[in-house]
Formats: C-alpha cells, sequence, structure tokens
C-alpha cells in the first residue's frame, strides 16, 4: 500500500488540493499547507520511490523564491496599477456618463441602448479592466434605462452581463498581466495578441443584437422621442471626426516629420483629437452653437477615455513605454480625468487605495501559495505526470487544446481566475511547449475560455455580480414613477444563453484560425541564414594596409590575401613577408 502511495504521490496530491478549493476553504492557505504535508510525505517515500527529489534542505529555498520571483517580479507591478487606475474611474463615474451619452448617440434606432451597453462594456474594459466593476456598474445605470423602454428581461440582462465580461478578454486586462507572468511571455505580446480575438467577440455581440432587433423588434426598442435629450445632429458629430482625420494627416506628414515614427503618431493623434475637443469645450462654455449638442456631448465625453486607452495601449503597442509603464501612466491619468471633473475626493481616494492594496495582497499571497505547492509538485515529478498525461491525448495539439479548454472551462464556474492562473497554467506550459504550441496563442485560449466561464450558469461570477445589483422584487423608477417588476434569476440565465454559445464560437474561431493571435509575429524581422553575405570593410584609406605590404609579400592587391604559409620565401634584406611553419614565431611571456 505504502509503495502504490509513494508511486502516485503527484496525482493524489493534486486531487486532494483540488478538492480542498472545491470546498471553499482559503485558496493561498490551501495551496501552502498543501504543499507543506505533502512536502513532509515526499521526503519520507524518497527512499521507496526513485520518481522523488525532495530532501529537507529544499525547504530553505523558499525565501528566495518568494523576494527574487515574486516581490521583485516588475511585470506583477501592473496588477496594482491597472486596478487602481480602474477604480478611480469607477468612482468618477465615467461609466455613467458614457452610457447616457452613447446611450442618445445610438437611441433613434432599435436596441440603441444594448448597443451602447455592449461598446461601454469595451471600453471599461480597455480602462479599468476589472470584470465586477464593469458588471456592476452597467447593472445599476443601464438596466433601469432598459426596463424602462420595455427591454426584454432576459436580453437585457444577458447584454448586461457579457459586455461585463469583456473586461476580461480586451487589453489591458488583469487576467492578460497574470497569464503572461505565467506563461513567461511578454505582456505586450498578449496584448496585441488579444486585439483581434477582442474586437472579434464586440463584433460578434453586436451582430447578436442587430439579429435580435430584426427578429423580436419588441425585446429591443427604440429610444423614445422625448428620452432624447441630447436631440439629433449626427451630421455635425461626422464632420468633427472628419476635421481631426484632416489635422492627423496635416500633422503625420507635414508639422511632425522630424520625429519619429512612433512619436510623430502620437503627436498626430494628439493634435487631431486636441483640436476638437478644444473646439467642443469652447463650444459648451461659450455658447457657441456651432456644433449639436449631440456632438459636443458625445466629443467631451468620449474623447477623455479614449485618451486614456490609448495612453496606456498606445504606448505599450508603439513600444515607447512598458506594460508597467504604461499602468503608471494610465493610474496617473485616472487620477488627473477624476480632478478634472470634479469627483475625486478623501474619501473616494482612501477606498481606491484599499481597495488595490487588498487585491494585491491577495494576489500575492496566491502566488506564495502557489510556489510552496510548485516546489513539492515538481519535487515529486507532478509535471512530468501532467506532461505525459496530456501530450498522450489523441489529436496532437488540437485534441490537447480541446481538453485543456473543456477542463478550464468547468474549472472556471467553482474557481477565481487567479487560482486557476497560479495553479494550472504553470502545470500547462510544458505539454504546450512540448506539442510545440505558440504560448501567446495558448494563453488568449485561455482568456477567452475563463471569459466563457463567467458567464455560464450556475455558477457564474458575472451573474453573481449582476444579480446582487439587480432588484429581485417590485421596486419604483425614479424617472417615471411607475412601480416594475423584479428580474427573476431564471430570465437572467435565459439571457446568457446566446452570449456562451457567441463565447465557445469565438474559441473554436481562435483554435482553428490561430493567425487571429499569431500575428504579433509579424513584426518579428526573420532572417534566412542562406541570404546573409559577409563583405569585409577596407583599412585605412586609398589601399594603405597599415603597414603591411600587400598579401603579406605576394603580388595580390588584396590586403586580406592568405599568405603562403608554406613556402618560407625570405625576402632580399631577411625580413619575414610570410609564416613558416617549420620556424614558427617563439613567444616570450616574461
Amino acid at each position: 500500500m505504502i509503495d502504490l502511495v509513494a508511486h502516485n504521490l503527484a496525482p493524489i496530491m493534486f486531487v486532494s488540493v483540488m478538492a480542498m478549493l472545491l470546498l471553499g476553504y482559503p485558496v493561498a492557505f490551501t495551496l501552502a499547507a498543501g504543499g507543506l504535508i505533502f512536502f513532509v510525505l515526499g521526503v519520507e517515500f524518497s527512499s521507496i520511490s526513485p520518481e522523488i527529489h525532495l530532501f529537507w534542505p529544499l525547504l530553505q529555498s523558499h525565501p528566495d523564491r518568494f523576494f527574487g520571483g515574486i516581490m521583485s517580479n516588475e511585470t506583477l507591478l501592473a496588477v496594482p496599477f491597472f486596478t487602481f487606475m480602474g477604480i478611480i474611474l469607477e468612482r468618477s463615474r465615467m461609466a455613467e456618463d458614457l452610457l447616457d451619452t452613447i446611450g442618445q448617440l445610438f437611441g433613434p434606432i432599435r436596441g440603441g441602448v444594448a448597443y451602447a451597453v455592449v461598446l461601454v462594456g469595451a471600453l471599461l474594459g480597455a480602462t479599468t479592466g476589472v470584470v465586477a466593476a464593469s458588471v456592476m456598474a452597467m447593472g445599476l445605470i443601464s438596466l433601469p434605462v432598459m426596463l424602462r423602454y420595455s427591454y426584454d428581461r432576459s436580453f437585457a440582462t444577458g447584454t448586461i452581463a457579457a459586455s461585463g465580461t469583456l473586461a476580461q478578454i480586451v487589453p489591458p486586462s488583469l487576467v492578460l498581466i497574470v497569464m503572461a507572468d505565467q506563461l513567461g511571455r511578454s505582456v505586450g505580446d498578449m496584448y496585441i495578441g488579444a486585439l483581434y480575438p477582442s474586437l472579434m467577440v464586440i463584433a460578434a455581440y453586436c451582430l447578436y443584437v442587430f439579429i435580435t432587433t430584426l427578429i423580436r423588434p419588441k425585446a429591443a426598442p427604440a429610444m423614445p422621442v422625448e428620452a432624447r435629450t441630447l436631440g439629433n445632429g449626427v451630421t455635425s458629430l461626422f464632420v468633427m471626426i472628419a476635421i481631426a482625420a484632416a489635422l492627423y494627416f496635416l500633422g503625420y506628414h507635414v508639422l511632425f516629420t522630424a520625429l519619429d515614427e512612433a512619436w510623430r503618431l502620437v503627436a498626430a493623434l494628439f493634435f487631431g483629437v486636441i483640436v476638437i475637443y478644444l473646439a467642443a469645450l469652447a463650444n459648451d462654455r461659450f455658447k457657441l452653437n456651432i456644433l449639436s449638442r449631440l456632438s459636443q456631448q458625445v466629443i467631451i465625453v468620449m474623447v477623455p477615455p479614449l485618451a486614456l486607452i490609448f495612453l496606456v495601449l498606445g504606448t505599450i503597442f508603439l513600444g515607447i513605454a512598458t506594460p508597467t509603464e504604461g499602468g503608471a501612466m494610465g493610474a496617473t491619468g485616472a487620477l488627473a480625468l477624476a480632478i478634472a471633473k470634479g469627483r475625486l475626493d478623501f474619501t473616494a481616494l482612501k477606498a481606491a487605495l484599499d481597495s488595490t492594496t487588498k487585491l494585491s495582497a491577495f494576489v500575492m499571497m496566491i502566488l506564495m501559495g502557489a510556489r510552496v505547492f510548485s516546489l513539492t509538485f515538481y519535487g515529486i515529478n507532478g509535471n512530468v505526470w501532467i506532461e505525459e498525461l496530456l501530450t498522450g491525448l489523441p489529436g496532437g495539439e488540437y485534441g490537447f487544446l480541446i481538453v485543456v479548454t473543456i477542463i478550464v472551462f468547468i474549472l472556471g464556474c467553482f474557481l477565481d481566475f487567479f487560482e486557476i492562473a497560479f495553479i494550472m497554467v504553470p502545470l500547462l506550459v510544458a505539454p504546450a511547449q512540448a506539442l510545440g504550441i505558440d504560448l501567446i496563442w495558448f494563453g488568449i485560449i485561455l482568456g477567452l475560455n475563463l471569459q466563457t466561464s463567467f458567464l455560464t450558469p450556475p455558477f457564474g461570477f458575472s451573474l453573481f455580480y449582476l444579480r446582487s445589483v439587480t432588484p429581485a422584487g417590485e421596486w419604483r423608477d425614479k424617472a417615471t414613477g411607475a412601480t416594475m417588476r423584479g428580474v427573476r434569476t431564471l430570465e437572467i440565465y435565459k439571457g446568457i444563453v446566446p452570449y456562451i454559445i457567441i463565447q465557445f464560437l469565438a474559441i473554436l474561431a481562435v483554435i482553428f484560425f490561430p493567425k487571429l493571435v499569431t500575428h504579433y509575429q509579424d513584426e518579428i524581422v526573420r532572417v534566412d541564414p542562406d541570404t546573409i553575405q559577409i563583405e569585409m570593410p577596407s583599412f585605412g584609406e586609398d589601399g594603405d594596409n597599415f603597414g603591411f605590404d600587400s598579401g603579406f609579400g605576394g603580388e595580390s592587391s588584396d590586403p586580406f590575401a592568405l599568405p603562403d604559409f608554406g613556402s618560407g620565401d625570405q625576402p632580399a634584406d631577411g625580413g619575414s613577408d610570410g609564416f613558416n611553419l617549420d620556424d614558427p614565431p617563439s613567444l616570450n611571456f616574461n
């Protein structure tokens, strides 16, 4: 019996720790306790099983693993920066302004508020990167509006929950930062790789809204005329966009040509956007009435968050800043926006710092527990067991990806993202590399998978977030004073099903069309060794060979002609213009 346990210690450890996590025990302490308990067993069983490589002095490596591998990890600095940025933007009520303005912009068309929810979910994902903040903010702000205008309850709640989870995959997502760190890849490459899949998912959500308005027009009606407080004026908005584009081309091709390519692009974009933004502010302040109210409001509300997104992502994509530096700039920009709107006070700042500190400490503690777990698991050859188990699946890399997708999806219904990222992902790296799978591609598939698990009943976290801010019983609409029926949990579950199907289709598309992600490699300059030609430069001027005769005494005009090592010819003056192997030069080391 003892021999059986010793030879199967790795699967026993893995199953035991996962069972404790599923039972709800604290993650960090469960990982650390499991690692230490099985470390003791491993040391005792090391004399029985040659597969176990654990001994007591290994415990002394933990301090260095904590301080060197976790506390000194600059990539993880991006986590508190982006968390702080998201919380500050939430406190500044940016989501409320965006939903109201974009809802007014799309109000005249059927499903306009639903389109606004999807687009604002994408913008919040690109600025906050926190799913809970996005879902709860949109649930509080947009759900009463959608119910007021007679939207179908299932359609409304499903759209809000799905749009809030876009923060999982839209850069600069915390998911992508942690995934890149655990996969040992660049966060910038992960962001670039996630660009097309995230845009594809956003477009698929909008397409579903459009199809719904065609098939079930009563499920997503247009905003009533009396509710369109900003009126019309889309033509004025298009004119301002055209002016901004013209100013961009002027700046890029005329005004800023002396700058480097990346900085020229930044300067030209800033020039085009700042002019129309200042024009909208002047139109509002001095009542010029040059722009329509709708155009003015859209520009004033949309430009700051879009500028913040470019400040964070644009500088990373252009190679101007690292993800950590981009996060620091984003946090500073969020503070500037909140101050400019007059919505930052000491209470909000303290709450943001408290939440950021708690999340950062939460991540650090889980990482420490994961380090204790991994040392023991690798010491009992658990990584070899996982690799042999997964690389032996039928279907090669596609079989591996499908099985891993199913496993991670199921775990995502019960475990938080951080738990999966710090436990499962490191164990999957070696099998993926053994099968030749690009790890950025693999990370994006996992990110989409975890986004889907956030939506799946009955344990989807986004559903819980939305349920917590959705009235279950009758409630009174503040705008109309009418009494509204509450939203049942089953209606939320029903509304999310189409979006889960969209997510699965997106995962399959990324699996079978890897170029959606691996385009990040296109920027890498690749050299064919067969085309390399080496040309040696000439020394001196006008054939001057620095005191050496051409060819070391030969008639060749080639200053690099090799001497005739075997000739032994001596010049008339008794010197030597070659190397005589029969009489090699002596070396004196005195």
